[in-house]
């Protein structure tokens, strides 16, 4: 009985619908190697298929979806809370270009038609996006807020003061004004949510540029930062130190392979590399979004690196559309990156940096790393996946494409007058299943 909100009804050929198009490759979306565990999916978006009826997902009838799998894939039924695998309406999306059309005014209010509990009211741009429930949605007897103002703020601080004054019910931004997380902690400790996250902040490299290209400058620069001290004096979140990329997961995954805190052996590999005491070191800019948060960890990181490898880094900020396109480009030295996961599995980390994964901003490519990934996702038994993954994690570990820093807190303000929060390493907030109370 479910139904679009203009009275639609949802089908199985919506799906199929939606995949095809995150599948085409003119659409060029980042998250269509998503739906590479479908059978042919790869083949289809990479274009050496083009017969989509060949790929893994079929409408037996409205109410049947049929999903073919290229391989065993415990985490596939997450996959489908992931919003690359929502379905999008097509003659919403067609009324406004054609179905791989980038850009087009279909997502706008007044035009934009969904199936979820609520529906797009407003968007302003840097201002507010509104959403008011949906009388069609299937459960709506049981969605209790009847609007959802969002609010777009950069500033951590602006934000903490807009929720102390009452105008704001929760801070999603996942952090919090590092300097009032001591004295939320300690003086309202019911209003503060602080819980592990399954998320990695980390730097990249673009290795496609001197001095980058040189294995032990990156490993030099990865083993001079003291993850400790960047959480204890700078983030103060209850972040745990990252030696790899991949966080450790509910189901026993523990990566192995470490990048180690030695300061000593950083001076030795720098200087292997030609530069001794950061001698003839080129000027190199390290990018992070605007953010007063991740401007404070940049320089805490920059002296560190000054300190230990006596190497000059400038600091350059961007605005975050701008910031992502250089790193897309790869028109950046060093670039600070965070991943918060899409499903609990160890491949939702590694298949970052695939040698043409859409989300890989190095230019490293690896093909034994590319193979090692293939076969963890055709390896049925748990454990032996789950040693493939740590071989693969060695290799990032070798290599050096990234510096993890440190695994996320997620860290949140919420009123006691909110009612249904539920704390999470995945940052699903039902807003569904939430309500306000004044008790």
């Amino acid at each position: 009985n479910a139904r679009w909100s203009n009275g639609d009804p949802v089908t199985a050929h919506d799906f199929v619908y939606s995949w095809k198009r995150i599948l085409s490759a003119r659409m060029g979306s980042d998250y269509a190697y998503m739906l590479y565990c479908i059978n042919n999916a790869q083949q289809y978006h990479m274009g050496e298929l083009q017969d989509f009826a060949q790929v893994g997902a079929s409408a037996l009838d409205d109410h049947t979806l049929q999903v073919t799998l290229k391989n065993p894939t415990p985490y596939f039924l997450q996959l489908l809370d992931h919003h690359s695998m929502y379905p999008v309406h097509q003659p919403t999306v067609e009324k406004f270009g054609a179905m791989d059309d980038r850009g087009t005014r279909w997502t706008r209010a007044g035009n934009f038609v969904g199936n979820g509990p609520f529906n797009l009211k407003t968007w302003e741009p840097n201002k507010v996006l509104v959403v008011e429930k949906n009388p069609l949605y299937w459960d709506a007897a049981n969605v209790k807020l009847q609007e959802i103002h969002y609010y777009p703020i950069e500033d951590t601080n602006t934000e903490e003061r807009m929720f102390r004054a009452g105008q704001l019910h929760v801070t999603l931004g996942g952090n919090t004004a590092i300097e009032k997380i001591a004295i939320y902690k300690r003086e309202q400790p019911e209003l503060i949510h602080i819980n592990p996250s399954y998320a990695t902040y980390y730097y990249e490299f673009n290795t496609t540029r001197k001095p980058f290209d040189d294995v032990r400058v990156r490993r030099a620069l990865a083993m001079a930062i003291d993850r400790q001290q960047i959480i204890d004096r700078v983030a103060k979140g209850e972040q745990r130190p990252a030696y790899a990329l991949t966080p450790p997961d509910p189901y026993g995954y523990r990566p192995e392979a470490a990048i180690t805190y030695d300061v000593e052996e950083a001076r030795r590999l720098l200087a292997a590399a030609g530069y001794p005491k950061g001698q003839n070191f080129p000027q190199v800019e390290l990018l992070y979004n605007t953010d007063e948060g991740h401007q404070k960890i940049a320089v805490a990181i920059q002296q560190m690196w000054k300190i230990n490898l006596n190497i000059d880094v400038r600091l350059t900020n961007q605005e975050w559309k701008v910031y992502l396109n250089s790193k897309r480009n790869l028109e950046h030295d060093i670039a600070r990156a965070g991943w918060l996961a899409d499903y609990v599995d160890p491949s939702n980390f590694l298949e970052i940096l695939l040698s043409h994964g859409g989300n890989n901003d190095t230019g490293w490519k690896n093909a034994e790393y590319d193979r090692l990934l293939a076969e963890a996702g055709a390896t049925l038994d748990h454990e032996q996946r789950q040693e493939v993954f740590q071989r693969a994690e060695k290799i990032l570990v070798d290599e050096v494409p990234v510096i993890p820093i440190y695994y996320y807190s997620n860290i949140h303000l919420v009123a006691d007058s909110v009612k249904g929060w539920e704390d999470n390493i995945m940052k699903y907030y039902p807003f569904n299943r939430m309500y306000l109370s004044a008790e």
